[in-house]
Protein backbone atom coordinates (compact mmCIF):
# COMPACT_ATOMS: atom_id res chain seq x y z
CA UNK A 1 0.00 0.00 0.00
CA UNK A 2 1.28 3.45 -0.90
CA UNK A 3 1.73 5.68 2.13
CA UNK A 4 0.03 8.98 1.44
CA UNK A 5 -0.22 12.00 3.64
CA UNK A 6 -3.18 14.20 4.48
CA UNK A 7 -1.88 17.14 2.46
CA UNK A 8 -1.58 15.06 -0.68
CA UNK A 9 -5.15 13.90 -0.16
CA UNK A 10 -6.69 17.33 0.36
CA UNK A 11 -4.75 18.84 -2.55
CA UNK A 12 -7.35 17.47 -4.96
CA UNK A 13 -10.61 19.47 -5.32
CA UNK A 14 -12.73 16.34 -5.81
CA UNK A 15 -11.41 14.84 -2.60
CA UNK A 16 -12.09 18.10 -0.75
CA UNK A 17 -15.66 17.99 -2.11
CA UNK A 18 -16.03 14.38 -0.91
CA UNK A 19 -14.84 15.43 2.55
CA UNK A 20 -17.33 18.29 2.59
CA UNK A 21 -20.19 15.92 1.74
CA UNK A 22 -19.13 13.36 4.32
CA UNK A 23 -18.74 16.04 6.98
CA UNK A 24 -22.52 16.42 6.72
CA UNK A 25 -23.34 12.71 7.00
CA UNK A 26 -22.03 9.23 6.18
CA UNK A 27 -22.59 8.00 2.64
CA UNK A 28 -22.05 4.94 0.48
CA UNK A 29 -19.71 5.14 -2.54
CA UNK A 30 -22.72 5.09 -4.89
CA UNK A 31 -24.40 7.93 -3.04
CA UNK A 32 -21.17 9.93 -3.20
CA UNK A 33 -20.70 9.22 -6.90
CA UNK A 34 -24.14 10.71 -7.66
CA UNK A 35 -22.76 14.13 -6.67
CA UNK A 36 -20.00 14.09 -9.30
CA UNK A 37 -19.63 13.90 -13.06
CA UNK A 38 -16.71 11.48 -12.59
CA UNK A 39 -17.07 7.74 -13.03
CA UNK A 40 -17.87 5.52 -10.06
CA UNK A 41 -14.34 4.09 -10.45
CA UNK A 42 -12.75 7.54 -10.19
CA UNK A 43 -14.74 8.32 -7.04
CA UNK A 44 -13.72 4.96 -5.56
CA UNK A 45 -10.08 5.84 -6.18
CA UNK A 46 -10.55 9.16 -4.37
CA UNK A 47 -12.26 7.37 -1.47
CA UNK A 48 -9.38 4.89 -1.30
CA UNK A 49 -6.83 7.71 -1.03
CA UNK A 50 -8.86 9.49 1.65
CA UNK A 51 -9.20 6.23 3.58
CA UNK A 52 -5.46 5.48 3.32
CA UNK A 53 -4.80 8.90 4.87
CA UNK A 54 -7.33 8.13 7.61
CA UNK A 55 -9.48 11.11 6.66
CA UNK A 56 -12.34 8.64 6.21
CA UNK A 57 -13.48 5.71 8.29
CA UNK A 58 -15.60 2.97 6.83
CA UNK A 59 -18.33 0.99 8.49
CA UNK A 60 -19.97 -2.00 6.90
CA UNK A 61 -23.71 -2.40 7.38
CA UNK A 62 -24.87 -5.57 5.70
CA UNK A 63 -23.62 -5.39 2.12
CA UNK A 64 -23.14 -1.64 2.15
CA UNK A 65 -20.10 0.29 3.23
CA UNK A 66 -20.70 3.74 4.65
CA UNK A 67 -17.87 6.24 4.75
CA UNK A 68 -17.58 8.68 7.62
CA UNK A 69 -15.48 11.82 7.86
CA UNK A 70 -12.70 11.59 10.48
CA UNK A 71 -12.44 15.11 11.95
CA UNK A 72 -9.59 14.10 14.26
CA UNK A 73 -7.27 13.53 11.29
CA UNK A 74 -8.24 16.89 9.83
CA UNK A 75 -7.30 18.44 13.16
CA UNK A 76 -3.66 17.62 12.30
CA UNK A 77 -3.95 19.93 9.29
CA UNK A 78 -5.41 22.66 11.48
CA UNK A 79 -2.59 22.32 14.02
CA UNK A 80 0.03 22.53 11.26
CA UNK A 81 -1.64 25.56 9.69
CA UNK A 82 -1.96 27.38 13.02
CA UNK A 83 1.72 28.36 12.90
CA UNK A 84 1.09 30.16 9.61
CA UNK A 85 -2.10 31.75 10.89
CA UNK A 86 -0.16 33.26 13.81
CA UNK A 87 2.62 34.45 11.49
CA UNK A 88 0.20 36.11 9.06
CA UNK A 89 -1.79 37.73 11.86
CA UNK A 90 1.41 39.32 13.16
CA UNK A 91 2.29 40.54 9.67
CA UNK A 92 -1.17 41.97 9.06
CA UNK A 93 -1.12 43.70 12.44
CA UNK A 94 2.24 45.23 11.56
CA UNK A 95 0.86 46.37 8.21
CA UNK A 96 -2.15 47.92 9.97
CA UNK A 97 0.22 49.87 12.23
CA UNK A 98 2.24 51.13 9.25
CA UNK A 99 -0.90 52.21 7.41
CA UNK A 100 -2.28 54.00 10.49
CA UNK A 101 1.02 55.80 10.99
CA UNK A 102 1.02 56.86 7.33
CA UNK A 103 -2.56 58.07 7.63
CA UNK A 104 -1.75 60.05 10.80
CA UNK A 105 1.22 61.70 9.08
CA UNK A 106 -0.98 62.77 6.17
CA UNK A 107 -3.69 64.22 8.43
Amino acid sequence: MIRRDVFQAIADPTRRAILALLALHAMTPNALAEHFDSSRQAISKHIKILTECQLLNQKQTGREIHYHFNPQKMKEVDVWMEQFRVLWEKRFNKLDEILKNQQNKQS
